[in-house]
């Protein structure tokens, strides 16, 4: 049977909820883990759908790997890498598995992995990996759907993205970890994931300076310098801007634990902007609220440390309500606004010109029947319809699975009358669960 969210609308979420392990983080994390003849464990795993296929994909690759849901950690033990081929059938559900592709070839010299796959956001490239891997010495073809990389020996270069891309600046320093002299990433992106990762491989053993800048220098080290380590992985930053924005949205008061509030910060000053109130009660907490009605911004997305595009979809939710009018331009993916029809379907005035949407505020949003398009926007339609008056369904729950662990229960903790059943089960929407530690 397939399951649907019933959510009942209307509740100010109240309480604290505590934020799960980075998933564009750890997914990266675990592809660096081939790169050590040896066991490496990772801690603050959550799981997720995402997690599950990168599991598979590495397994597939000879690794033998392991997922404790009680301790929330992977332990990857790479010793025997027997495969270098990562099939279709795996790389196609997500396209973050595609970072094997660096990692493999930089410890077995060559690699033969499936043009990505993963949510329909719009066109993202692997253009930059492979001008990358080519400027490191690697010999590409792409036939038949698969990129096949091969290399005698990896060699030091300078490499500029034309874009600061996430996923080519990760795959780019997987390669160079072990590539004879050093290479420069100039125009590297700069995002949190990315500091985490270079800390993760020198943690290992490897020699990375800069991550975190436009500038990133990786300078490569022989195969048996690197060893298995232990690692945590930093909070994910989207997980704690979506509850944040539900907090808000719901007029609520909550307490966000287990996040860096310094990962936040543009996001934090946008949602300052429209009137909520976000204070630092402890290092890593945030104390959110919001009584008043919002008042509309512009932003434009853009990379780290700019407006994430992955919160996107949560500030269009905000201001549908909000007094005024709002403009978003949307710079990094042409099909990142696939949530305006399903608000539109709940009252939101919402006017589409390409990459800008344009928000008049309107009084209320309605319940109806939804359907998640991709990961954000299903997560941005939770947030909806939390807020909205009367009861909605939200269908295709498989994308929010991709990247939110646990999001009902997590949601019911702060009062939220939210259910997952199928269509034959008893829906129950007259209680939250409020966590009563924070009221």
């Amino acid at each position: 049977m397939t399951e649907k969210y019933y959510i009942k609308g209307g509740t100010p979420l109240k309480g604290e909820v505590s934020i799960g392990g980075a998933k564009n983080s750890v997914l990266k994390l675990m592809a660096a883990a081939i790169l050590a003849k040896g066991e490496t464990k990772i801690y603050n795993v959550p799981d997720l759908t995402d997690v599950e296929i990168m599991l598979n994909v590495i397994a597939q690759l000879g690794a033998k790997t392991e997922y404790n849901k009680e301790e929330k950690s992977v332990t990857i033990d790479a010793v025997n890498i027997t495969n270098i081929t990562a099939k279709y059938e795996l790389v196609s559900k997500m396209r973050a598995s595609f970072i094997v592709l660096g990692a493999l070839v930089s410890r077995c010299k060559e690699a033969i992995v499936a043009l990505p796959g993963g949510c329909a956001i719009g066109e993202r490239r692997v253009d930059f990996h492979i001008k990358g891997l080519e400027a490191l010495g690697a010999k590409i073809k792409i036939e038949n759907g698969y990129v096949h990389a091969k290399v005698p020996k990896l060699t030091g270069a300078e490499i500029y993205l034309d874009i600061p891309s996430v996923g080519a600046t990760e795959n780019l320093m997987l390669a160079s970890v072990l590539a004879q002299g050093s290479s420069r990433i100039q125009n590297a992106a700069q995002e949190p994931e990315i500091v985490d990762l270079a800390n993760f491989l020198n943690s290992m053993g490897a020699d990375i300076i800069g991550a975190g800048t436009s500038e990133i220098v990786i300078n490569g080290v022989k195969p048996e310098k690197l060893h298995g380590i232990e690692y945590t992985t930093i909070p994910d930053r989207i997980e704690a801007g979506t509850f944040m924005s539900a907090i808000i949205a719901t007029r609520g008061k909550g307490l966000i634990k287990n996040v860096f509030p310094a990962h936040l910060t543009f996001f934090t000053d946008k949602l300052l902007k429209m009137g909520a109130n976000i204070k630092l009660v402890e290092p890593n907490s945030l104390e959110v609220s919001c009584k008043n009605k919002l008042q509309s911004i512009n932003f434009v997305t853009q990379p780290y440390p700019g407006f994430p595009t992955d919160l996107q979809s949560m500030a269009m939710t905000l201001l549908t309500t909000a007094d005024g009018v709002g403009i978003i331009t949307e710079s990094l993916y042409e099909n990142r606004f696939m949530q305006v029809p399903e608000l539109r379907r709940m009252g939101a005035d919402i006017h589409q010109d390409r990459n800008h949407a344009i928000i008049k505020g309107v009084k209320k949003l309605t319940g109806t029947t939804l359907a998640a398009s991709d990961l954000r926007a299903g997560a941005s339609l939770v947030v909806a319809a939390l807020m909205a008056d009367g009861t909605s369904t939200i269908e295709n729950l498989h994308h929010i699975d991709r990247g939110y662990e646990n999001f009902e229960n997590k949601i019911r903790l702060l009062g939220g009358k939210i259910e997952r059943k199928n269509e034959q089960e008893p829906i129950d929407l007259t209680e939250g669960m409020h966590n009563e530690s924070y009221l």
